[in-house]
């Protein structure tokens, strides 16, 4: 790591996660030392804020992905959203609009990776009014992946690009420290990060929730959503019996016996959205005593050291995540927010809902669900072989997404292309043993 030039912090932080990893620690939470998080102020109950609080605060965008899970290896930011317009640019319009509302300077920073850093430099070289006189990116620290058997660094000699591996978001507290971020936004004024990832649109800053710290003094708050059938895989929050310590709990920290009970999206009722809170200066304070190290729960994560070639040797990655680090701040708090602040893309399925007519983009570049289907959106399950890969998807809609205004749920068996103004109204599942297209205009119903 010190031959690849990086820093010390990333290096103290990767040798506790190996020890850890080494003496089979365990990050287990059982259900029985937890109880549910509790009531949970709402968004919606807060008061109106003017931009006071507001102009103290930095937006942080996670944007060290690729969009590997969609076949391409640039920047996840860059997709086309909608409306011809990517994540970033998307992002970028939300924050100068916000500006220029409040009369605010709301810099806006991306944590970039290595694989991220040049695409995305070049994108903002078309955004010159961004500036703030402070500096756009800071790059997350890169750690090797380690032979699943010997626990020793990979060695992958056809590309040894493939021998290093990003260490989860929570490297966003080191980094910010390691990189003189951190520093940079605290000589400037500003005390208050929200931190997201690039990739939920519904992540906006809020004058609100900025208020809302500054006038609590919170040193850490996460947004959160009650829970639907539909997060019983995500992380929950909950209580630790013991010391009444809230804590993130994820499906790799839950013993086999207690996975039912993980599942039970009415007893622990709220769900992490990664849209985070935190005071910088208690980041800071924090950050120092430790050398940098904020010890997040290890998340061992297997795979191949080539990711599309399963054949290739099994490694581990060394994670955490940063929403974790609610367990590490004493008077961390939780805001329950609506579902239009979570609209994360994982999969081309999300990215259609993203781009139909469930959502629309104002002027001012908000991305929101229209009214009737607020909290309730389509299931969209597209079948993989055909629609996973991001040049596979935009091929098979060639006239744009159909319209999932009237859907409960779009299902695809199949190689399907649906041209322009096709409809999906109730529930509707197709299943085609032969190419098929869908003709501009049809109406597909149950």
């Amino acid at each position: 790591m010190r031959d690849a030039g990086q820093p010390e912090e990333a290096i103290r932080n990767f040798a506790s996660a190996y020890r850890r990893l080494e003496s089979g620690e365990s990050a287990m939470l059982p259900s029985a030392e937890l109880e549910p998080a509790g009531d949970v102020p709402a968004l919606d109950g807060l008061p109106d804020a003017d931009g006071g609080a507001l102009g103290r605060v930095a937006v942080i965008k996670l944007n060290g992905g690729l969009a590997t899970t969609m076949g391409l290896r640039s920047p996840k930011s860059l997709v086309e959203a909608r409306d011809g317009r990517s994540f970033l640019d998307i992002i970028i319009g939300n924050t100068l609009a916000l500006r220029r509302r409040y009369d605010v300077r709301l810099p806006l920073v991306l944590m970039n990776s290595q694989a991220t850093r040049a695409d995305t430099m070049r994108s903002l070289e078309s955004h010159p009014d961004l500036d703030t006189g402070l500096p756009v990116q800071f790059l997350q620290s890169m750690e090797p992946k380690i032979d699943a058997e010997s626990l020793a660094p990979e060695s992958w000699p056809p590309d040894p690009s493939l021998e290093w591996c990003p260490p989860g978001h929570g490297d966003v507290y080191s980094s910010l420290r390691s990189s003189g971020m951190l520093d940079a936004l605290l000589e400037d004024g500003f005390r208050y990060a929200m931190i997201a990832n690039a990739d939920n649109l519904g992540a906006m800053p809020d004058a609100r929730i900025a208020a809302h710290m500054e006038r609590g003094e919170i040193p850490f708050l996460m947004e959160v959503v009650e829970g639907t059938e539909a997060d019983r895989k995500g992380g929950h929050i909950a209580r630790r019996r013991a010391d009444g310590q809230l804590v993130l709990r994820e499906t790799a920290q839950t013993p086999s016996e207690d996975q039912e009970s993980f599942r039970d999206y009415r007893r622990w009722r709220y769900y992490n959205t990664n849209s985070l809170w935190v005071d910088l200066h208690v980041l800071k304070a924090k950050l120092d005593e430790t050398g940098g190290v904020l010890e997040l729960p290890l998340i061992i994560n297997r795979k191949t050291v080539d990711p599309r070639d399963k054949s290739s040797p099994p490694v581990i990655q060394l994670e955490s995540a940063m929403g974790a680090a609610i367990g590490s701040f004493k008077d961390a708090q939780l805001l329950c927010v609506p579902r239009a602040r979570f609209v994360p893309v994982k999969t081309t399925d999300d990215l259609l809902v993203l781009r139909s007519d469930v959502y629309t983009l104002s002027d001012d570049l908000v991305v929101s669900a229209v009214p009737e289907r607020v909290g309730n959106l389509p299931y969209v399950e597209l079948d993989p072989d055909f629609y996973k890969l991001l040049d596979e998807f935009e091929k098979r809609f060639p006239g744009g997404a159909p319209s999932l205004r009237d859907a409960e749920r779009f299902v695809v068996h199949g190689d399907v292309t649906f041209d322009e103004g096709v409809r999906v109204c109730g529930a509707v599942e197709l299943d085609v043993e032969e190419p098929t297209r869908i003709a501009a205009g049809t109406t597909l119903e149950p």
